[in-house]
C-alpha cells in the first residue's frame, strides 16, 4: 500500500529572489481554493515542493497527500495504481487493492509527468476529476472520492493538445490555475543561500564537525553556471565537491560541475551532422562591430536569430525553441532578457485570429 505523505514533512522553499518570491505567492493565492492546479517548469526545478506547499496551505492540510509519477509505470499499470483494481482482474490481483484517489479521498493527490499519461488514463483522470467517480480495474461499481488535483510537466501541454497528443478537454480541467517554477538561472541570487544550506546538510551526513565555506572562486563558479538540471543539479555538485575537498577544514574552493570529466574517459560517439536549422541557416555570420561593442553586437545577432525562428514557425515558440535547439523555457527566457514576450505573443495571437 502507498504511503500516505505529510505535506508538512517536504522541505521548506528557500529563496528570495523576486522570481521564486512572486511564484510563492502565486502557490498561496492558488491553495486555499477547491480547484486542480498545474505546477508547470523544468527538471529539477521543485514541481513536488510546489505541490506539497499547495496541500499544505489548503484546507485539506491535515487530510493525505499522495504521490504519483506517472511516467514510472506502463499504462496498464498506471490504470490500476490510480483507481484500484479487483480481485482476479487481471493476473497476479489475487485481492482487492484500493488506487491512489481512494487513499487521497478528503486530501490532495499529486500527479507528476501528467503529460506521459495515456488516452485511456486521461479519460479516466478527466471523469474524476469533473465528477469525482470512477471505477476500479475489473471492477462495476461507481465510487466516489473528493480530491484535489495538482499535475505537473516539464513540457508544453498546450502544443500537445494542439497536436492531439493530450486531451484538450482534460488540460481545460487541470489548468484552472497554472504556476510557473521559475529555473535556477532566474533567481541566481538565490544560489549561494541554496548552496549554503546542501552544504551544511552533507556536513551533517558525512559526520563533519564543521562546513568552513565557499571560497570567493568556487561561489563564482557557482553562480556563473547555467543549471540545466536546477536545484536537484546545484544539490549534486554541492555534495560531490564536498565529499571530493581534499581538506574539509578549509573553505571549499574547487567545485566539481562535470563527474564525467576525465583525461580517461571514453570518447563521445560521433554524431551525424544534420541539416542546421532554418533560422540559423537563413542568418549569415555577423560582421565585426565597427564600433568595438562586442556585448551589443552579440545581443543582437541573437536577437535576430529569435526573431526569424519565430517568423519560420508562425510565432508558434515551441517549435520555434525546437528549431533552435533550446528547450521551451530556456527560449522564453532568451525572448524575455531581449524584450520580445510581448511581441512573440501578440503576433501569435493575432495570426490565430486571422486563421
Amino acid at each position: 500500500m502507498a504511503r500516505l505523505a505529510n505535506p508538512a514533512e517536504l522541505p521548506t522553499p528557500i529563496g528570495s529572489a523576486p522570481a521564486f518570491l512572486d511564484m510563492l505567492a502565486h502557490v498561496s493565492q492558488a491553495a486555499p481554493l477547491n480547484r486542480p492546479v498545474l505546477v508547470i517548469g523544468e527538471r529539477g526545478t521543485g514541481k513536488e515542493l510546489v505541490a506539497g506547499r499547495l496541500a499544505l496551505l489548503s484546507p485539506r492540510w491535515s487530510a493525505p497527500f499522495v504521490k504519483l509519477n506517472c511516467a514510472a509505470l506502463p499504462d496498464a499499470l498506471l490504470d490500476s495504481e490510480l483507481f484500484g483494481h479487483e480481485a482476479g482482474s487481471f493476473t497476479g490481483a489475487a485481492r482487492r487493492r484500493p488506487g491512489r484517489f481512494e487513499l487521497a479521498d478528503r486530501g490532495t493527490i499529486f500527479l507528476d509527468e501528467i503529460a506521459t499519461a495515456s488516452p485511456a488514463v486521461q479519460e479516466k483522470l478527466l471523469r474524476v476529476i469533473e465528477y469525482g467517480s470512477f471505477e476500479r480495474v475489473g471492477g462495476g461499481d461507481t465510487l466516489h472520492v473528493d480530491v484535489r488535483v495538482v499535475a505537473a510537466t516539464n513540457v508544453h501541454l498546450p502544443d500537445l493538445a494542439a497536436s492531439g497528443r493530450f486531451r484538450a478537454d482534460l488540460l481545460d480541467r487541470l489548468a484552472f490555475d497554472v504556476v510557473t517554477v521559475p529555473p535556477l538561472r532566474a533567481r541566481r541570487d538565490d544560489i549561494p543561500r541554496l548552496a549554503e544550506h546542501f552544504a551544511m546538510a552533507f556536513t551533517r551526513e558525512l559526520g563533519r564537525e564543521v562546513f568552513a565555506g565557499f571560497a570567493e572562486r568556487a561561489l563564482d563558479t557557482l553562480t556563473r553556471h547555467d543549471w540545466p538540471g536546477n536545484v536537484r543539479e546545484l544539490r549534486n555538485v554541492v555534495e560531490r565537491s564536498l565529499y571530493r575537498m581534499p581538506d574539509p577544514e578549509k573553505r571549499l574552493s574547487t567545485i566539481v560541475l562535470d563527474p564525467f570529466a576525465s583525461a580517461h574517459a571514453p570518447a563521445a560517439p560521433a554524431r551525424a551532422a544534420g541539416p542546421a536549422p532554418a533560422a540559423i541557416a537563413a542568418d549569415p555570420a555577423p560582421e565585426p562591430p565597427a564600433d568595438g561593442n562586442f556585448e551589443a553586437a552579440t545581443r543582437a545577432y541573437e536577437a535576430r536569430l529569435l526573431h526569424r525562428a519565430l517568423e519560420s514557425c508562425r510565432f508558434n515558440q515551441a517549435e520555434a525553441a525546437r528549431q533552435l535547439g533550446l528547450s521551451y523555457y530556456q527560449f522564453r527566457h532568451h525572448l524575455r532578457l531581449h524584450g520580445m514576450l510581448g511581441e512573440a505573443g501578440g503576433k501569435r495571437a493575432t495570426r490565430s485570429a486571422a486563421a
